[in-house]
């Protein structure tokens, strides 16, 4: 094993950008009791309600990565740049948008891919005696925590880490046994800026580095499993996956390049960044899969995809769209259905309140029995 930490920390960074990661920093394996204090107060606050599995026990034990990693020393903090070019759509289509993030394979799967690769070469350079235990926001440790005190980057308002890179960033970090040389923090910070805050459309940022996920875009299209709260939904605009606005606007990615990863998150298929939203109202959950194969856009179900269209077709107000919005309200699930009623709510023709009182003398779900009510009300 190699005796000279600052050697060790120069070569594993090295090894870390050979292996195609764009940021990489070190730190302690000492616990998180300022972002667990943190976190836990949001918890308390309700602002992460809508994830049951992120309690307090959770970040209790996430805070401390000698939980995770008995013998932990160490953490080594990595990230990937997702930033990439966006291919042309078709402009006869109305069509979605889905975060840049999710244009490309899954990021847990390159992290994955890449980090194993990492691991193996990180004990050959050190010892076969080397332990380790990494996540990608997969386990209980708050990535953003881990980046931001390896000097990764800063906390931004939007919540997001940002770095002299930008912030189109995904995170992973791995606890070692290794003793190694902590990177310096950053003395950055996002200053006046609020633009992130100000563009925020539903007003999920609700103070600097604080997030109501309850109300946040990106929670409520793939998190969110139930129906959309009606107060929000015109202002979703056409995200059906994920949200981008924050990030757009922040002035860290004015001189965004692309990331080491650039061809595993890049995509050709504009199907697979902005759909045509009539074609994915009518998908299959089988063409479903296939069209958004080892994509994250999985996550949002078929069923969630299509609630999500809805609204952004509700937004949008096409007159064209009523016939297929009209057909959903038909033969859809009730979660769809409802969501659908909205929409030719929004639209107001006369095909549309036709197609809203023909269903309502038909509908059986009280639930959305009451979306159609208010839709032909509103």
């Amino acid at each position: 094993m190699i005796a000279d930490s600052n050697t060790t920390t120069e070569k594993i960074q090295d090894l870390a950008n050979s292996h195609g990661f764009d940021m990489v920093g070190f730190t302690s394996a000492d616990p998180f009791e300022n972002s667990k204090d943190f976190i836990v107060q949001r918890v308390d606050e309700g602002l992460l309600s809508g994830l049951s599995w992120f309690t307090k026990e959770r970040v209790e034990r996430g805070s401390n990565p000698k939980n995770i990693l008995k013998d932990a020393k160490s953490i080594i903090s990595l990230g990937l740049s997702y930033y990439t070019i966006k291919p042309k759509h078709n402009t006869d289509t109305i069509n979605g948008k889905i975060a840049m993030y999710a244009w490309g394979d899954d990021y847990h799967r390159i992290f994955e891919r890449k980090i194993k690769d990492f691991i193996a070469d990180l004990k050959q350079l050190t010892s076969e005696e080397t332990n380790t235990y990494w996540y990608t926001d997969t386990g209980p440790m708050s990535d953003r925590a881990v980046a931001q005190r390896a000097g990764v980057g800063w906390f931004g308002k939007n919540t997001n880490i940002l770095t002299d890179k930008g912030s189109w960033v995904v995170l992973a970090q791995i606890i070692t046994n290794l003793d190694l040389e902590e990177s310096p923090v950053s003395k950055k910070h996002c200053g006046t800026c609020t633009m992130c805050i100000d563009v925020c459309p539903t007003n999920a940022i609700i103070g600097a580095g604080i997030l109501d996920n309850n109300k946040c875009i990106s929670y409520l299209t793939i998190e969110n499993k139930g129906p959309i709260p009606m107060e929000l939904r015109s202002k979703m605009g056409n995200w059906i996956f994920g949200c981008d606005i924050c990030q757009d606007v922040c002035p860290v990615n004015r001189k965004q390049a692309l990331g080491n990863a650039y061809n595993d998150f890049s995509q050709k298929d504009s199907e697979r960044v902005s759909p045509d939203l009539i074609s994915l109202l009518k998908i299959s959950e089988d063409s479903f899969r296939k069209r958004f194969a080892k994509s994250p856009v999985l996550r949002a179900k078929v069923d969630g995809m299509k609630r999500n269209v809805c609204v952004a077709l509700g937004n949008i107000k096409n007159p064209s769209t009523v016939e297929p919005l009209s057909e959903a309200l038909i033969k859809d699930s009730a979660l769809v259905r409802g969501h659908a009623a909205w929409a030719l709510g929004q639209i107001k023709t006369d095909s549309a309140i036709q197609s809203l009182a023909s269903r309502k003398k038909l509908e059986k779900d009280p639930w959305v029995l009451k979306e159609i009510e208010l839709a032909l009300n509103s």
